[in-house]
């Protein structure tokens, strides 16, 4: 299940007042779940066995297989992380400094149906995989992108200069641009991230 979760994306979800990333999978042996605040990261995995113990203790009129209420919990939990929660699904959550507990309160079979996630603050090596290194190979990769697109902007500049040099004049005068200088843009950049941030 967890190398099934490596391929999926982090979601911003809302659960009452505040944001998290959110990611999940789902499967007939169980299911596990990931939450961040971005300043802690949660967890939990359940096989198909707790999951049967919990929705009897849960939902004591339901009688289903354990196998429907994972598909049902699916149904309920992708939408939310695609960003279209169901209508007639409610999510709740309360941390504490040990634990985070989310709530969902939803309908199955025309009966009402009430699931406890109970996550519990993930090992490090779980953080790194999921969360860091993904992160920092971003921003490489964003770093890599950023320094072709100067490179590229830089020639064009000299191929312009190049074009005015042999006596070529723009059609349009609103095409008009003002050479790339790449400390400026650096500078603006920088001071956009810190407004930003603060």
């Amino acid at each position: 299940l967890e190398s099934s979760l490596l391929t999926q994306p982090w979601a911003s979800v809302r659960f009452d007042e505040s944001t998290f990333l959110a990611k999940a999978c789902f499967r007939d042996t169980g299911y596990i779940l990931m939450v961040s605040d971005l300043s802690s990261v949660w967890y939990e995995s359940a096989d198909a066995e707790a999951v049967g113990q919990r929705s009897k203790e849960l939902n004591k009129r339901l009688t289903v297989h354990v196998s429907s209420f994972l598909n049902h919990l699916c149904n309920l939990m992708c939408p939310l992380l695609a960003g279209q929660p169901g209508a007639t699904t409610a999510f709740s959550c309360h941390r504490s400094p040990s634990a985070l507990s989310l709530r969902v309160k939803s309908e199955l079979s025309g009966l009402p149906f009430y699931w406890d996630f109970h996550c519990c603050p993930a090992p490090l090596e779980m953080v790194f995989r999921h969360l860091v290194r993904p992160l920092i190979q971003m921003n490489l990769a964003l770093q890599c992108q950023v320094q072709e697109l100067i490179s590229l902007l830089l020639r064009k500049d000299a191929e312009i200069e190049d074009y005015r040099e042999s006596g070529a004049t723009l059609s349009r005068d609103r095409l008009r641009t003002e050479p790339f200088r790449e400390e400026t843009f650096q500078q603006n950049f920088m001071a956009e991230v810190r407004s930003g941030a603060s």
